[in-house]
């Protein structure tokens, strides 16, 4: 076993013993199995989850109603598994219809609509032929007949049906009961299903700025740290320039400059990120570079890209992993601070921080918990980071104890 290769089997075995580090761990599998699933484990399957019902606005949890699903009057969309996962599902149905009660009567089902309160309906009426089928055309263009029904469809052919299967189908697949379980928003969402899509939003934002600051960070570190001399020189004072701007404030001027949406928050939050990585792997690099094996390697006449890509930089990958973890507490935070201030992501997309600030008013009321809850989804993730990030720096601490 190469010498490398028992460092990390060590710092796996070190990271194995470190609790923190294991529950940590486990937050932070739970929230990527949530982002990754997206809308197929969701309540609300939209891809935003901005399924609004309005007269269900403003929910405590565990709210539950009848909803009355009338088919939408164009062809059912086609939906897939691998479609759904990125972009949601499109519903075959119109707007769901709270309704304190529903019945049957004759050709027609009606329902006294819920209006925000049981106490506060009105009546509405449907034909069961529209319920059921993608049809549109006027009740008075259906037949009656002996045992059912007589229209003509979407592609203009005629087709009859059974009554009594048309409300036994109503009642099965038309007739829902959801469950609000952590109650809806001030717009008649999910509550529930926002907080779940807020998680793809925030992971989403780490790997990319992540990413991009490692690939600007290793790029110019590994310059600075190779090299030295006037490169070292000239990175080192626009690292030091970067650093003394606050990253937020770094952050909101780029944000304010390039313009509002998630782009740009992945892009701005990447560009104030590289800063520390560059730190590191220029530390690194000035380090290993003055090794003997880098000496034998420039002896024999390795090229410059060889020595950096193939012989120095994988030495560097332990403390790389530990500010990348570092990393993703931190663009977490700081797109939410972005979000709560309006200038990170735009609605409809769910996030945590956009959350808190919307309602931030409620604290005070019964309804708190609209605030509350995505604050402490952010405070879990980000703390979960930190662990793991703080069990990473331990195992791979050669001076650390056995």
């Amino acid at each position: 076993m190469s010498k490398s290769s028992s460092i990390y089997a060590e710092a796996w075995k070190k990271l194995k013993r470190d609790n923190l580090a294991k529950v940590g761990s486990v937050i932070i599998l739970i929230a990527c199995v949530v982002a990754l699933l997206g809308p197929t484990i969701r309540p609300d399957t939209s891809g935003d989850a901005d399924k609004q019902i309005l007269q269900l606005k403003a929910l405590k949890p565990g709210f539950e109603i009848d909803q009355i699903l009338v088919t939408k009057n164009k062809p059912a969309p086609k939906n897939n598994f691998f479609k759904t996962l990125v972009f949601g599902s499109e519903s075959p149905y119109e707007t769901p219809i709270p309704v304190v009660k529903y019945w049957f009567d004759g050709d027609y089902i009606y329902g006294e609509r819920f209006l925000g309160s049981v106490d506060v309906t009105d009546t509405v009426k449907y034909h069961i032929i529209n319920v059921v089928y993608p049809i549109n055309i006027k009740d008075a263009d259906i037949k009656s007949t002996k045992e059912g029904y007589t229209y003509r469809n979407l592609e203009g052919y005629e087709v009859s049906v059974n009554k009594a299967e048309c409300i036994q189908t109503i009642e099965k697949n038309h007739i829902i009961r959801p469950t609000y379980y952590l109650g809806t928003d001030r717009n008649g969402r999910d509550f529930l299903s926002r907080i779940m899509a807020g998680t793809r939003i925030s992971l989403g934002v780490g790997v990319i700025a992540v990413s991009i600051s490692l690939l600007i960070g290793i790029l110019m570190g590994a310059m600075a740290g190779f090299f030295r001399g006037w490169v070292d020189e000239l990175i080192s004072w626009i690292i030091n320039v970067f650093w003394s701007i606050p990253a937020l404030l770094l952050v909101i001027a780029i944000t304010l400059s390039l313009g509002k949406g998630i782009e740009v928050v992945f892009i701005a939050v990447g560009l104030t990120m590289w800063v520390e990585v560059a730190r590191i792997v220029r530390g690194q690099f000035l380090t290993i570079s003055s090794f003997e094996f880098v000496e034998a390697g420039r002896a024999l006449g390795f090229t410059n890209g060889r020595l950096i890509f193939r012989h120095i930089l994988p030495n560097t990958v332990g403390p790389i992993i530990v500010v990348a973890i570092s990393n993703f507490a931190t663009a977490i935070l700081l797109e939410s601070g972005l979000s709560f201030l309006g200038l990170g992501v735009q609605p409809p997309q769910a996030s945590w921080g956009a959350m808190v600030g919307s309602y931030s008013a409620y604290l005070i009321g019964d309804f708190a918990y609209l605030a509350i809850l995505p604050g402490i989804a952010i405070v879990l993730l980000v703390v979960a980071f930190f662990m793991l990030g703080n069990g990473l720096r331990d195992a791979f601490d050669v001076r650390g104890k056995e």
